[in-house]
């Protein structure tokens, strides 16, 4: 019986390391992160969630993806404990946070022009100014002369287009509406930009899941997806000629071309935009992605719940995490971007105290 005892007092000694009996504080087998935001980087958070609790077992992350503004709504109204954005919170969204943020780059990637043409031999190259066209509906057939005019020898035809379009709000539809204003004085004034706008027609699907489904379903469609889904779904997209006048195929280093300048634009805020960028081999359609979080981490619950979203963040956004990046599709972060990274994730604090 003494024996029994003793082991039962050296067993609470153990789990009071974590909390013991009076529930104040998570067992390492209860400890969980919630996030939400983004479906942008969202297959490579799963693989980043499955590799880290692989070597972290004490550690549970859900990260469940409903897109840019479900994520920042969430982190606001602190349902959640990290956000996931593709775009970065705008001042009114900053204001209703009601105390300051941190928006930390993970990764970059690109958005493609996917399309369902069957039976169509060789790659198409599109322009800003076509894709815009398409978009607001001014170019409504395969054939019209100005696709054709970019694209000799490819036997485009007579179909009519179907733009598949975001119906939620999105950082890829902050990203894509953002490039497209850059490139359509008339898309910014009539359609505008934002994480959510109003398509003047075509077919509308949540998430980059949607808009995949309503391309690979929809012959004759285009819709604007991310670079992983289009390669995971097996989906051609075309060549997108670029601020120097080149057709680039989206890749991990098309992206890393366009965000070479990042570094350079970092000095107030870690949140910049990389579309449209300089450089023959820049993919113009390019971006951030963010996690997000409050700079002070007082509203998650214990001291070491914090600790634990700290050390994933850094883990992802340092080298280990970095590694996995380009598997994926994705543009790594650059060295001298991680050190920013770091640097940032390094003033978080919680209720007012350094996070040790």
């Amino acid at each position: 019986m003494r024996g029994v005892i003793v082991t039962a007092v050296a067993a609470c000694l153990l789990m009071s390391l974590y909390g013991c009996g009076d529930g104040s504080s998570s067992s390492q087998s209860e400890l969980r992160l919630q996030g939400a935001g983004a479906t942008f980087p969202n297959p490579l958070y799963q693989r980043w969630m499955a590799d880290y609790q692989k070597s972290h077992p004490e550690i549970k992350i859900d990260y469940q993806a409903i897109g840019s503004g479900g994520g920042i709504k969430g982190i606001t109204e602190k349902t959640v404990d990290f956000a996931g954005s593709d775009a970065p919170m705008s001042e009114k969204e900053l204001a209703a946070a009601g105390a300051p943020v941190v928006q930390i780059p993970t990764c970059a990637g690109a958005v493609v022009l996917a399309y369902n043409l069957p039976g169509l031999s060789g790659e198409m190259k599109l322009t800003g100014p076509i894709v815009a066209d398409i978009f607001m509906g001014k170019i409504t057939r395969w054939n019209d002369s100005k696709l054709t005019a970019i694209n000799p020898g490819l036997n485009l035809p007579n179909q009519p287009i179907t733009t598949a379009y975001r119906t939620d709000g999105s950082g890829t539809n902050f990203v894509f509406t953002n490039y497209l204003a850059t490139q359509s004085p008339e898309f910014a004034r009539t359609i505008g930009t934002g994480k959510q706008v109003k398509w003047p027609g075509g077919q509308g699907g949540k998430g980059n899941d949607g808009v995949t489904a309503a391309v690979q379903q929809t012959p004759g469609a285009i819709g604007y997806i991310e670079l992983n889904y289009a390669i995971a779904n097996h989906i051609p997209f075309a060549l997108l000629q670029n601020k120097d006048g080149k057709f680039v195929k989206a890749s991990p280093q098309a992206v890393s071309a366009a965000g070479q300048g990042a570094l350079a634009m970092m000095d107030k805020s870690l949140a910049v935009d990389i579309w449209n960028q300089s450089g023959p081999d820049a993919y113009p359609i390019a971006a951030f992605t963010y996690i997000i979080v409050y700079k002070d981490l007082g509203y998650i619950k214990t001291e070491e719940k914090a600790k634990a979203l700290v050390e994933f963040i850094s883990w992802a956004t340092g080298p280990d995490g970095q590694k996995i990046v380009p598997q994926l599709d994705y543009a790594p972060l650059s060295a001298g971007v991680q050190n920013k990274v770091k640097e940032t994730i390094g003033t978080l604090t919680w209720n007012g105290a350094p996070i040790r």
